[in-house]
């Protein structure tokens, strides 16, 4: 993007690295094309190229932390970007000194504080040209805004850093708070299910600020599309671009987006049951043995079939609308959609339903309930047995 001065730029720090006797990493970016292809600002798309490179050099090399140089100037052209841009307390605290694997060790001295003390140790640094345009709003707001401030309140980055103290005290208050109330609606602690009749019942005298701090920090930004799923019909979904809301009857379900996989079916072949098949987050394990005498069990994580019955290749799917099966211990068929109703199951349950099929008939709901049509009976002369680990079942 600055052509010479990036090479420039890349050189001083190399130089600096072997007089210090350090590694040196260098890489390059097609930020244009990151930026067309993913629709983002050029400085977004420099940013997320940025971080995603330093996060794999840290991998690579085990180390606890990265570290960067951004100062309190930084955080306060931050929080005038969002200021501008609407936000909530949280966009007022400032650019976070520590983040994850990320450390900002200067972000409480100014750009000035900073350059004096480089200057006094004889540390030679060299300035990004790109900062000088106003074309960014970053640069706009540093060279044009702050410049006005700071005529108002000559010791603006005093106060701003005081400012933040405060804020970030009230943030914490808030969050404490806010995890407390999570809490208490949360049927599960571990997982992010939240009772309505407790949700609206806690956010009773002001909806929208907790709806806001809830979940915004999953990327949802539309608050009243949240408050309106509240009381709507069983079914009905809001999405962020990492996470989605559901609405199933009483409760408020909230999940990662699902990634859509490369491969939804799998063929299972009469050889493979020599093997141990392993397919998204299913592992089945087969056995084939001669019928005797003894009465044959059955349970959720292990069916036992005719083996004569079955055609192959069985074919393990998702569920579709329309499938029917004939469950066992019951005379006639049901619509798998009747029967996930009748046992009362969740959407996100009924999302990560696999079936067993052979010759397009069902086997087995996997992990719930085998089909009466493949059970062992007193003629059976071999027995097929299937079983699946529990702990892999019904992961989203």
């Amino acid at each position: 993007l600055r052509k010479v001065d990036s090479d420039l730029d890349e050189q001083s720090v190399n130089k600096l690295a072997i007089a210090l006797n350090v590694p040196f990493y260098v890489t390059h970016f097609d930020t244009k094309q990151h930026a067309k292809q993913h629709k983002l600002s050029i400085q977004e798309a420099a940013r997320n190229l940025r971080y995603k490179w330093f996060e794999k050099i840290r991998k690579e090399n085990e180390l606890d932390y990265i570290l960067t140089a951004h100062n309190l100037n930084d955080s306060l052209e931050t929080f005038l970007i969002n200021l501008s841009r609407g936000t909530g307390l949280k966009g007022l605290t400032g650019i976070p000194t520590i983040h994850n694997k990320i450390i900002r060790p200067l972000s409480s001295f100014t750009r000035n504080e900073i350059e004096i003390f480089a200057s006094h140790n004889n540390i030679k640094w060299r300035e990004d040209k790109s900062n000088e345009e106003t074309k960014y709003t970053r640069n706009k707001i540093r060279h044009k805004i702050i410049p006005i401030l700071q005529e108002l309140n000559p010791n603006l980055l005093d106060s701003f850093k005081q400012t933040l103290k405060n804020l970030q005290g009230s943030e914490d208050i808030i969050q404490d708070t806010i995890n407390s109330i999570s809490a208490q609606m949360q049927l599960i602690a571990s997982q992010r299910i939240f009772n309505i009749s407790t949700i609206k019942n806690s956010i009773k005298t002001n909806p929208q600020a907790y709806i806001h701090e809830m979940f915004s920090p999953y990327g949802f930004t539309n608050i009243t599309d949240i408050i309106n799923l509240l009381s709507a019909q069983s079914g009905k979904q809001v999405f962020s671009k990492t996470h989605r809301l559901i609405k199933d009857r009483d409760l408020l379900l909230m999940v990662k987006n699902r990634v859509p996989k490369l491969q939804e079916r799998k063929e299972i072949f009469e050889n493979d049951l020599k093997f141990k098949i392993q397919f998204q987050n299913l592992e089945i394990k087969f056995k084939i043995e001669t019928a005797n005498n003894k009465q044959q069990t059955t349970n959720n994580l292990t069916i036992q079939t005719d083996k004569f019955k079955i055609k192959f290749p069985l074919i393990i799917r998702k569920w579709q609308k329309g499938d029917y099966f004939y469950p066992i211990g019951m005379k006639g068929k049901k619509k798998l959609s009747k029967y996930f109703k009748d046992e009362k199951m969740s959407l996100l349950e009924k999302e990560n339903i696999w079936l067993l099929l052979s010759d397009n008939k069902i086997v087995w709901v996997i992990g719930k309930r085998q089909d009466e049509r493949f059970k062992v009976t007193q003629n059976t002369k071999e027995i097929l047995t299937l079983s699946i680990k529990e702990s892999l079942l019904f992961q989203n």
